[in-house]
């Protein structure tokens, strides 16, 4: 179920598997859940404390305070994505373009086994070779007579898709000076316009079904930051990010019925940003692929609007573009973003270290 790479070359330390994200997370399981929160008066009380001692006010106030954030935050996420739609994976169809390796092979075989039927649209064969209940398909999703013979075949042999994943992606790693034209033009093809294709290709026949459907746009972080080496890149991620919220807000007057899933993940730990330096691995922490594929398709098994930013920072990178220009300079300067790409080899680069031996379990 995984793919054999060395791992990108990080910082290594003593406190290297801590991280904001971890202790957020065991913030949120303890002191921020309204169960625990409310716990702490309840034992008070077991105690035989008085409702007006000082010590059961505080803990009363406090869980009272969490309780009433998470039901806002479940009101919040209520008016923001509306209404799940009902999923039976053994009527789904789920087609994943780039499934052939990283997070979409990692998809695809999870649904795979669970009993969904899975297409996987790659210009190059699958890594593990033929995986129980996914179907490949070779297919250049740049070229939209290509999509469009495999949405074809996929229609006769499996059936009508109800969920896309646009998960395609390359990376060339370049400065805009040193890249030739023609790999401008692949990338933002492969990045930006293969949606289109895919989209204009796969949701018509979603527009027409009762049950609906799910579209996910797996887009970066780096569409809203941008990083040196990362021009190309940056720019076509950007553009799916708007390209996503706008057909959100198409598909919410017109066909209420389809769910739209925004995934703006960090540094992912795939051959794909092979030898990248992690910036600051406290802030924005290494994200591993299982962690996003779990968030996504949970979204798609409850049916839901979703929008999936991973790590915390990730969540938050909108404020960034806030803060004053001096102050962005400076904090890019600190975490080191525009440094990070300068050891990157990419894919090849993983390759090469698998044959000589140097390899680890990624997924």
């Amino acid at each position: 179920m995984s793919e054999r790479f060395t791992a990108p070359p990080q910082r290594d330390s003593w406190f290297a598997p801590l991280s904001v994200d971890l202790i957020v997370k065991v913030f949120k399981t303890t002191f921020f859940h309204p169960f625990v929160a409310w716990i702490i008066p309840l034992c008070f009380r077991a105690q035989n404390m008085f409702w007006d001692a000082p010590p059961m006010l505080v803990s009363i106030a406090w869980a009272s305070f969490i309780t009433l954030c998470w039901m806002a935050g479940v009101i919040n996420n209520r008016l923001a994505f509306g209404l799940p739609r009902e999923v039976d994976l053994s009527e789904e169809v789920i087609v994943i373009t780039g499934g052939a390796s990283g997070l979409g092979l990692l998809i695809a075989e999870v649904y795979g086994m669970r009993g969904a039927t899975v297409a996987v649209l790659d210009i190059k064969e699958m890594e593990n070779g033929e995986a129980r209940g996914v179907t490949y398909y070779k297919c250049d999703v740049t070229d939209k007579d290509q999509v469009a013979r495999a949405a074809a075949d996929i229609e006769r042999e499996l059936g009508t898709p109800t969920v896309l994943i646009n998960n395609a992606a390359i990376v060339h790693g370049k400065r805009l000076l040193d890249m030739d034209i023609s790999e401008i033009e692949k990338s933002l093809a492969t990045n930006l316009i293969s949606h289109f294709y895919t989209l204009k290709t796969f949701l018509p026949a979603m527009a027409r079904s009762e049950v609906g459907g799910t579209i996910v746009t797996v887009s970066s972080v780096i569409g809203q930051v941008g990083a040196a080496q990362l021009t190309d890149y940056a720019a076509a991620k950007a553009g799916i990010s708007a390209m996503h919220k706008s057909l959100a807000a198409e598909l919410r007057e017109t066909h209420p019925q389809i769910r739209t899933v925004l995934v703006t993940p960090g540094q992912l730990s795939t051959p794909l940003f092979y030898g990248v330096q992690t910036p600051n691995a406290f802030i924005a922490p290494v994200v591993e692929p299982v962690d996003v594929a779990k968030e996504i398709i949970s979204a798609i098994d409850h049916g839901h609007n979703a929008a999936i930013g991973m790590p915390l920072y990730a969540r938050w990178v909108d404020w960034y573009n806030v803060l004053p220009l001096g102050i962005q300079a400076v904090a890019r300067r600190i975490v080191g973003i525009d440094a990070a790409m300068k050891n990157f080899v990419g894919r090849n680069g993983a390759r090469h270290s698998e044959k000589n031996g140097g390899v680890i379990q990624a997924f």
